[in-house]
């Protein structure tokens, strides 16, 4: 079989330093040491900034003589007003780097805030399609230290950002290399207060980005191996993370399992996410159970591309006949175990705006990594499918 050479050429960039294990937010103040910030700007969000974990990482910073100032104006689905907002913060407070703190959500703001102090462009200048970054004063983007509380997004260990135009409007994805953040504190004790539900949906918002990474079609074996590790660690460790959420070992691996899927995402991903885009812009959805509702819908919709790889996956989970149908059989059996729902319809979605959905997908720069091409038309009957749990 002669293989096409241009299969074989990718670029390849993966992450940064991850100080992983129980206790090591304790290591704060040296990781904003190590990454070059004396006047950290901690970024999180209303609820996590009032818990006593945030309160006690602020006064460790303070402790160590930091001056560190607190931006917490972000809300789900972070707006562009919350990156803008982020920004006057740091420079009236003349900070020189930013502490990204929380879940997806606020490190998603804390790194477009960063992005953002040296920049003399709109924030939509640097969405990520072509070459748009290099239009970034680079040596302008402020270092960050990420302190992940979730094992969902994996953005700890990404070098872009979800940031909608406004509420109701469209999600964009900003990105520059140095985004990513210099240092990750991955302290899964932050992560024991996660009730089942949101445990659930972050979890599957892991598992997602590993499945639809693997199945990208783009070459990139490193990125592969690590969306298939995740995988396995998600099948493996989310159930007992959402049955105890106490047990630090199933949070420890779910962590992992987050970071690694961000990680295999550079690959690309697909229509999962550009579906999930548009129904977060549009519904106010969260991000993770949106991604978990409606990736088999997508699975199902790419079959005929994916079926080989599929194979792939459920050897490595050891299912008994491995085949596409019996992965999906086991999503979908994962789903009801961790009580995700089967439909949007049941987290109060109807299918009125498919075709705004539709289009919006269209336009996210995720479809792009779909196994096999899909339009407009198709996006919105897949979300049509989705509302009415017609699988």
């Amino acid at each position: 079989m002669q293989i096409d050479p241009k299969t074989l050429t990718g670029t390849w960039s993966y992450p940064t330093e991850i100080r992983f294990g129980p206790g090591r937010v304790a290591e704060l103040p040296a990781a904003c040491a190590a990454a070059g910030i004396e006047a950290p700007l901690f970024v999180t969000d209303p609820g996590l900034a009032a818990l006593p974990m945030a309160q006690q990482a602020l006064e460790s910073l303070g402790a160590a003589g930091l001056r560190a100032g607190t931006f917490a104006e972000v809300q789900p689905n972070p707006l562009a007003a919350n990156v803008a907002a982020g920004v006057e913060a740091y420079r009236k407070g003349r900070h020189d780097g930013v502490v990204a703190f929380g879940g997806g959500s606020a490190i998603d703001a804390a790194k477009a805030v960063a992005l953002m102090v040296g920049q003399s462009r709109p924030l939509r200048d640097f969405e990520d399609v072509g070459d748009n970054w290099r239009r970034a004063d680079a040596d302008g983007i402020a270092p960050v230290v990420a302190v992940p509380t979730t094992a969902g997004t994996g953005s700890e260990v990404g070098r872009a950002s979800v940031i909608a135009d406004a509420p109701g409007g469209r999600k964009r994805i900003v990105f520059h290399p140095r985004m990513m953040p210099r240092v990750v504190l991955a302290d899964p004790m932050l992560t024991i207060g996660l009730p089942p539900g949101l445990t659930a949906a972050t979890g599957m918002d892991a598992l997602t980005h590993c499945l639809e990474a693997y199945f990208a079609p783009s070459f990139h074996p490193i990125a592969d191996g690590v969306a298939l590790g995740g995988v396995r660690l998600a099948m493996a460790w989310l159930p007992k993370a959402c049955a105890d959420g106490g047990d630090i070992e199933a949070r420890a691996y779910m962590m992992v399992a987050a970071s690694m899927g961000a990680a295999a995402f550079q690959k690309g991903l697909g229509a999962v996410h550009s579906i999930s885009h548009a129904v977060g812009a549009l519904y106010a959805t969260h991000h993770g159970l949106t991604n978990a509702i409606v990736l088999p819908y997508v699975l199902a919709h790419n079959a005929d591309a994916i079926s080989a790889k599929a194979r792939t996956v459920a050897q490595l989970l050891g299912l008994p006949k491995p085949e596409l149908d019996r992965l999906l059989m086991a999503i979908l059996r994962l789903r009801k175990d961790i009580n995700i729902p089967n439909s949007l319809k049941e987290i109060g979605i109807d299918d009125g705006r498919a075709e705004d959905v539709g289009r919006l997908a269209f336009e996210d720069p995720t479809r792009a990594g779909n196994p096999k091409p899909v339009t407009a038309d198709e996006l919105a009957a897949i979300f049509t499918a989705a509302v009415r749990g017609a699988l």
